[in-house]
């Protein structure tokens, strides 16, 4: 063999080596799935809706922040949306504004409050989210299920607000926890108006016309509803704060593209 090949075939072989062990560049890995086209940010279509994306932060029945939620960032499908925009409309002129909770989930995000729910060790949240269920339950009382109409994009968890509306101060992991259906001056700060309970409180108080809540509270969780049943939205009864859009564009996919702005196609 020529001592020129000879050469190269000696350089040839450490890099070899080299490349069989070095990691993956992130242009190697696996494409995380992105939105179709039909989905768009909140935002871009209505800035003037507030957003408060709770499974963003640690303050939310898990206690951590939750799987897949890369910005605090309402993504839903454009109709969903729109329908939003036009409500925001509305509420604007009487001095409100709509907040936003939560919008498309993905269901690596669902699958984390299962895996969450089965941890019957981790009650941290328990006094402020499900002071009165027992976590055992929390399957078969229909609070954690292994699919959410969420993550289907068209479904969105949100609230009213009085303008002007102060920006909500942030939840300290380890402070002290208020039941979700005490009086609102003494659970944790919502700059909502009265609904009766807190956002995503495990309790029978929060099914929109549960009689005990009565007066101020009963006007708001109405006002809520009658504004968003008349632009196509339809509530569930268990929970005063979840509405979904009809039609749905994609009434049987369970998406699971993170909620980021890169996840967007458009």
């Amino acid at each position: 063999m020529p001592r020129l090949a000879v050469a190269l075939r000696a350089l040839a072989l450490p890099v070899a080596a080299l490349l069989a062990v070095a990691p993956y560049t992130p242009a190697q890995a696996k494409a995380e799935p992105k939105a179709p086209k039909e989905f768009v940010a909140l935002r871009d279509v209505d800035p003037t809706i507030r957003q408060e994306i709770r499974y963003f932060t640690p303050h939310n029945f898990t206690g951590d922040p939750v799987d897949g939620y890369r910005r605090p960032m309402c993504v839903l499908t454009r109709p969903a949306a729109e329908a939003l925009h036009r409500a925001q409309r509305q509420l604007l002129r009487r001095g409100y504004t709509l907040k936003v909770y939560d919008c498309y989930r993905p269901q690596r995000a669902v699958n984390d409050f299962v895996e969450w729910a089965k941890d019957l060790g981790d009650q941290r949240m328990k006094g402020e989210f499900y002071p009165e269920v027992d976590k055992t339950r929390l399957f078969e009382d229909g609070y954690i299920a292994e699919k959410s109409g969420h993550s289907r994009g068209s479904t969105v968890d949100l609230t009213i607000a009085r303008l002007p509306a102060l920006p909500t101060r942030p939840y300290v992991p380890g402070e002290k926890l208020v039941p979700c259906y005490a009086a609102k001056k003494d659970r944790f700060p919502d700059n909502s108006v009265d609904m009766g309970t807190g956002y995503d409180c495990f309790d029978t108080r929060s099914h929109t016309l549960d009689p005990r809540i009565k007066g101020v509270q009963r006007a708001n969780r109405l006002l809520l509803k009658g504004t968003l049943e008349k632009l196509g939205f339809v509530n569930l009864a268990e929970e005063w704060w979840h509405y979904t859009f009809k039609p749905e564009l994609f009434p049987d996919t369970y998406f699971d593209f993170p909620v980021s702005r890169r996840s967007l196609t458009g």
